[in-house]
């Protein structure tokens, strides 16, 4: 179990451990608004595990106030929710690859969000994607869902690109549904919050319901989901952006500009290293 707080992780590792008292339960830090600390965590993957069949990216943020990481200097919202979770994803893969049981691939799923179905990404014609999104101006209640767009981009351009074998590791998005019952909306306060809670206690899945599609994009699906977007259950369409021009061009451009991102890692190389 990856979290950035230890105290908070040992918390639900001890729930996990009484409920499963003979499942081995490991809390290693992870603040994925760090690439120093993804790259720890990975590096920790490597050294210490014999195994690794699946893994689960569900760090996410959903915020009120804009906010630029401190070392990056990224939107905050885009540095979580995109930046380091698929860098994280790309340093991930060969340990996927290579300590998986032979015969059957790695899995990987990252958890996405209906809301890129809607996302319509701010003006950036005469700049980059990633700067435009970093634009304070350009902050809102949308980002959230713009930082999940660019993750169905991003996934669609790599299997263009055929890196990944599904022999190999199966990836694929998934939306888990509306939720209720956890902290991800704790920043929202006062007559926003109540109206909140009320349209979650009348449309939201309960956690242990929206369990139940991950663990089915990560264990019952097998290589026909692979470089899918899943929700209820089902392989779904991607957003219509994507099927449109513009979405094929905004996809190359952002490819680009990821792939600079991560060149520090040698992301390009890593994934030449999967074919």
């Amino acid at each position: 179990m990856g979290v950035r707080s230890i105290e908070r992780g040992e918390e639900a590792a001890a729930r996990l451990r009484t409920s499963f008292p003979k499942a081995v339960v490991e809390v290693w830090v992870i603040d994925m608004a760090s690439y120093d600390s993804v790259q720890s965590f990975v590096r920790k993957v490597e050294k210490d595990l014999d195994a690794l069949d699946i893994v689960v990216l569900n760090a996410g943020v959903s915020k009120l106030a804009f906010g630029l990481n401190e070392t990056t200097k990224h939107e905050e919202t885009v540095q979580i929710n995109y930046l380091s979770t698929f860098l994280l994803a790309i340093l991930l893969l060969p340990s996927l690859k290579n300590k998986s049981p032979p015969g059957s691939p790695g899995r990987l799923t990252i958890i996405s969000s209906a809301l890129a179905n809607i996302a319509v990404l701010p003006d950036h014609e005469s700049t980059s994607i990633l700067a435009a999104l970093d634009d304070p101006k350009k902050f809102g209640r949308p980002t959230y869902g713009n930082s999940k767009l660019l993750g169905h981009l991003f996934l669609w351009k790599l299997m263009d690109l055929e890196y990944i074998k599904a022999e190999d590791v199966v990836i694929n998005l998934i939306e888990p549904g509306f939720l209720k019952g956890t902290d991800f909306n704790r920043d929202v306060k006062g007559g926003l919050a109540v109206g909140l809670m009320l349209f979650q206690a009348l449309v939201a899945r309960k956690v242990a319901d929206a369990g139940t599609t991950v663990v089915d994009a990560t264990v019952v699906k097998g290589k026909e989901a692979h470089g899918c977007y899943m929700a209820d259950w089902e392989v779904r369409p991607f957003p219509p952006f994507l099927y449109t021009q513009q979405g094929r061009d905004t996809m190359d451009k952002l490819w680009g500009e990821t792939m600079a991102e991560f060149g520090f890692a040698n992301a390009r190389g890593i994934l030449e290293g999967m074919k």
